[in-house]
């Protein structure tokens, strides 16, 4: 093993060498006799031995902070949660994307252990937990979507208030945050706007400095302007601080902006777990005229299980079919692509596929095909929006 020694950090200051020295030379002196070392052949043919330098530490993976296995739920007849499964890394910014009553404020409750799952259990900062308890929730910085505090308190006095159930809570925190958005710490929350109240509540959930933050569709119902500036908090506490962030949201621009990965619910079920930019690459808009030529099939082409290379990005769904079939429809490409959705226009079919990103280099579709990139807002319609309806 190769050892380092450091330079003696008087080297600069040494007296330099004398003529005493045998070893040591100085300007104007004479040369020293040189001597001849016999060299064996050995040692001209052997090549010099290169120190072969220790392997470095062997990289973990990255460490997961939330993730929920097959979890279930029903209330009544209604199936709200259908095994759904989903991860979420340390350091992450996640998006919950889904349409209105997709499952994601159930699944939001569960975590927070305000709903009892049917089934499924929940890994927590390296914890399996069936629902989380009181040691569990001062992990979590939780902000609903509607804020419910004692309306004759003031910011200061709900500071206060809340301090007494976390151990960690950091008053000077709280007054800076108080500070840094804006919000007087003498007026009573009764008094406070809307958007006021959400950065209150985004304010008491950080002052704990927990390691996980869960909003249930925060900028639901603000104006443009205090929506903004909170997701500007949001991303600035993710960046900054490296706190992991997992967030709901019907708004597809917010996914956007601010998501590393994207989480797509529908009915209760995960339809894609993955980045923007990949699941952009992926989906396609195919757009075929109407001809003699073209090949019809009937619609509604059932894929029982997704192609070889999809599960990590694409939840199984067997019997997953296109939801309004439409008769006469064109012939339904095999593996990789995969049939999200179908529309009838006129004399054009248009339908949405996904398929790996380099399967969309050379398509096997009919002569004529338009094969068009689409933005994330018609991706996530063709995963879960419902067939289009003209009044």
């Amino acid at each position: 093993m190769m050892t380092y020694r450091p330079m003696d950090p008087d080297a600069s200051s040494q007296t330099p060498p004398s003529l005493e020295d045998p070893g040591a030379s100085v300007p104007g002196s004479p040369i020293p006799e040189l001597t001849a070392t016999p060299v064996s052949a050995e040692s001209v043919l052997t090549p010099p031995q290169t120190p072969v330098p220790e392997p470095g530490p062997v990289l973990a993976p990255p460490r997961i902070a939330l993730a929920v296995h097959d979890l279930s739920k029903r209330f009544a007849a209604n199936r709200v949660l259908d095994g759904l499964s989903f991860s979420v890394g340390e350091g992450e910014i996640y998006g919950f994307l889904g349409k209105n009553g997709a499952g994601k404020t159930t699944t939001i409750r569960t975590l927070m252990g305000i709903i009892r799952p049917d089934g499924g259990h929940i890994e927590l900062l390296g914890r399996r937990i069936r629902r989380p308890g009181i040691a569990q929730k001062r992990l979590i910085g939780y902000v609903s979507q509607d804020q419910h505090f004692y309306p004759w308190m003031t910011c200061l006095d709900l500071g206060k208030f809340a301090s007494g159930f976390y151990p960690t809570w950091d008053h000077q925190e709280f007054s800076r945050l108080l500070a840094l958005l804006d919000l007087p710490p003498l007026r009573r929350f009764s008094q406070l706007s809307g958007g006021m109240k959400l950065k209150l509540a985004l304010a008491m959930a950080l002052a704990y400095r927990p390691p996980l933050l869960i909003l249930d569709e925060p900028t639901a119902g603000l104006d443009p302007v205090a929506r903004r500036e909170f997701l500007d908090l949001i991303e600035s506490q993710a960046r900054n601080y490296g706190r992991t962030t997992f967030f709901s949201t019907h708004r597809i621009d917010e996914v956007e902006r601010l998501a590393d990965r994207v989480g797509i619910i529908h009915n209760g079920r995960m339809f894609y777990e993955g980045t923007v930019p990949a699941l952009k690459e992926s989906v396609r808009k195919v757009v075929v005229s109407k001809t003699p030529a073209t090949p019809l099939i009937p619609a509604g082409n059932v894929f029982p299980q997704p192609p070889a290379g999809m599960e990590t990005s694409l939840a199984p769904l067997p019997g997953y079919f296109s939801p309004a079939p439409v008769p006469e429809s064109p012939a339904v490409i095999g593996e990789p692509y995969r049939l999200l959705r179908e529309e009838h226009y006129g004399d054009d079919w248009i339908r949405y596929f996904w398929a790996p990103p380099g399967a969309w280099e050379q398509p096997p579709f009919p002569s004529g095909s338009r094969i068009l990139e689409i933005d994330l807002e018609e991706i996530v319609l063709a995963f879960v929006g419902s067939h289009r309806v003209d009044l």
